[in-house]
């Protein structure tokens, strides 16, 4: 098995957390699982089945076979295992960031629609390319690795059967760029809802259902999620102290970004260098 943790999350659109292939021995399974992050496996060889549970709280049951792929949602509970007589053998991505659910919409993938199914057997090979580029060059630079994750996502959309363009405005673009673009110069300000509804003009019930529907976080989980990725950074590539780090990304109170950090991440800032420092 290939298992390789990608190094940097200063990537705000889309991201990589782990990415991997495996060929599978018979009837070897995983889960039930809950992941934090979108996990997409593309199935190269044999067989396999996914079990899901969808929007409304049902197993759903689907039964995989190679050139297809399947997607685990964040918080959605999936269990997956290979056939009995032929095991399949897949490549899988760990992938998030605030553009990362409007991509897979546009290939016609959600928590409901969880199935990657190609146009053609042939068009599958361009999905597959991607993945097993990015699992077998995990020492190629960051950029490098990104450039070809939306390689990937490209062709996930062009090569679904169930490619859609979600109706796009001009205006509603402006506002959501103007917000992020704030907030990335903000993140370590006290930013209040209402502080980004104002910049863009807008009621702030209204500014908060459209940056939800563009990005799928809330304004404050977006704030969230810069100040983390920041304290990440800098608790990899600097020698600052954990208080000072708290206070650069914008907690005065560092009890206060230990919490929110650990709730990211799982574990401590302090945890979380000596990991990063001693692999």
């Amino acid at each position: 098995m290939l298992f390789s943790v990608f190094p940097n999350e200063s990537f705000v659109d889309m991201t990589l957390y782990q990415y991997g292939w495996e060929p599978c021995t018979p009837m070897q399974s995983y889960g039930p699982y809950i992941r934090n992050h979108y996990l997409f496996h593309y199935v190269i060889s044999g067989k396999g089945t996914l079990v899901s549970v969808n929007s409304s709280g049902i197993n759903e049951t689907y039964r995989l076979s190679a050139g297809k792929g399947f997607l685990a949602s964040p918080g959605q509970i999936v269990t997956y295992f290979a056939d009995k007589e032929e095991p399949w053998e897949y490549a899988w991505l760990e992938f998030d960031g605030i553009k990362v659910r409007e991509y897979l919409l546009n290939a016609g993938l959600d928590v409901n629609s969880p199935i990657y199914t190609p146009k053609t057997s042939a068009l599958s090979c361009q999905v597959r390319d991607e993945i097993l580029y990015i699992t077998k060059n995990s020492d190629a630079a960051a950029l490098n690795l990104i450039g070809h994750l939306y390689l990937f996502m490209d062709s996930l959309i062009s090569t679904s059967v169930r490619q859609h363009s979600k109706p796009g405005g001009k205006v509603k673009d402006f506002y959501i760029k103007e917000s992020l673009s704030y907030i990335e110069h903000h993140y370590h300000e006290n930013i209040t809802v209402e502080d980004l509804a104002n910049i863009c003009g807008l009621n702030r019930s209204y500014f908060g259902k459209m940056f939800r529907e563009s990005t799928g976080f809330s304004p404050q989980e977006f704030i969230i999620h810069i100040r983390m990725s920041k304290a990440s950074e800098l608790l990899k590539s600097t020698e600052k102290t954990i208080g000072e780090i708290s206070a650069l990304v914008g907690y005065p109170n560092q009890l206060h970004f230990s919490r929110a950090f650990k709730n990211k991440y799982g574990v401590s800032p302090k945890n979380y260098r000596d990991s990063s420092t001693n692999p």
